[in-house]
C-alpha cells in the first residue's frame, strides 16, 4: 500500500463540510462542542479524536472511520518525518 504524500489535515477536509453562513459557533453548538474546540481542529491546530469523528459523523453523515483516517495518516505521515530512535529487539529475546 502506497503511502500519500503530505496527507492534508481533517480540519481541511471538514471546511467543505460546513455550511457556507452558517457561523463555527453554531456548528459547535449543534456538535456539542465549544466554538474553541472546533475552530482548533477546522484550523489544524487539534487532531480529531474518536468522539469528535463520531459527532462528526451523525451531523455530516461522514463515517468516523473516515475522519479516524484521515488524522491517522496525517499523524503517521508527521511522525515518520522524525522517527525515534530505537535499538532493534532480537527476536530471541522478545517475550513470548
Amino acid at each position: 500500500m502506497s503511502t500519500m504524500h503530505n496527507p492534508a489535515h481533517p480540519g481541511e477536509v471538514l471546511r467543505e463540510f460546513l455550511p457556507a453562513g452558517l457561523p463555527i459557533g453554531k456548528v459547535a453548538k449543534r456538535l456539542g462542542v465549544t466554538r474553541q474546540a472546533l475552530s482548533a481542529i477546522r484550523n489544524g491546530r487539534a487532531g480529531i479524536s474518536a468522539p469528535m469523528a463520531l459527532r462528526l459523523e451523525a451531523a455530516f453523515d461522514a463515517r468516523a472511520e473516515m475522519w479516524l483516517g484521515m488524522q491517522t495518516n496525517y499523524d503517521l505521515w508527521h511522525a515518520r518525518k522524525r522517527p525515534p530512535k530505537v535499538q532493534k529487539v532480537p527476536t530471541e529475546q522478545r517475550a513470548a
